[in-house]
């Protein structure tokens, strides 16, 4: 079994997300390739998918979004989990308890009935953001800084792991990049 970590990142948290999931999975013995959805060709080679996005404005990114649509019938038949990266859980309060998950997520658990959907706080630093932004991300209180929960997402990763069908143990694993991704706050043991 293969599985595809897939992910649309704009500054570099989902992708850093997405390359954790994908180590976790591998450290399970799941085969698991991190790699942006826009570079994905043909997405029939994966047997189950796990797909991730930052949002904005409470949408996915776009290259995320299309890749779903290129692929609904194929989404449709195989194991699919959602994940979602934005700044509701950093801000919290208010913000976070009447922030609604992303339109295309409340729209795909109909169509694709993913296993599961979740959202994780991602990274955010000040000059990701234009002036206009600033202000306005200072009137909510926000903060700046990686607010990344490693291990709220080694857990869901494992979770995942163990939903996969039994037989699905493999002795090799494929990325995208290098055998081991940053560190992305893991500690050594």
């Amino acid at each position: 079994m293969l599985v595809l970590v897939g992910y649309a990142s704009e500054h570099g948290s989902t992708r850093g997300i997405a390359e954790r999931v994908a180590l976790v999975l591998a450290e399970t013995g799941i085969a698991a390739e991190a790699r942006p959805v826009a570079d994905v060709g043909d997405a029939g080679v994966y047997d189950a998918f796990v797909l991730g996005s930052a949002v904005h404005a409470n949408a996915w990114l776009p290259d995320a979004s299309r890749f779903v649509g290129r692929n609904r019938a194929l989404l449709t038949e195989r194991p699919v989990w959602l994940f979602s990266v934005g700044l509701a859980r950093v801000v919290g309060g208010w913000f976070e308890a009447h922030s609604p998950e992303p339109r295309e997520v409340s729209r795909w658990r109909e169509e694709l009935r993913p296993r599961e959907h979740r959202t994780f706080a991602g990274a955010l630093l000040k000059e990701h953001l234009p002036g206009a932004g600033r202000l306005a991300y200072r009137m909510m209180h926000g903060r700046y800084g990686d607010f990344r929960n490693w291990p709220e997402i080694d857990d869901w990763a494992q979770d995942i792991a163990r939903s996969l069908p039994a037989g699905t143990r493999t002795t090799g694993t494929r990325t995208a990049g290098p055998a081991r991704p940053a560190d992305h706050g893991r500690r050594a043991s």
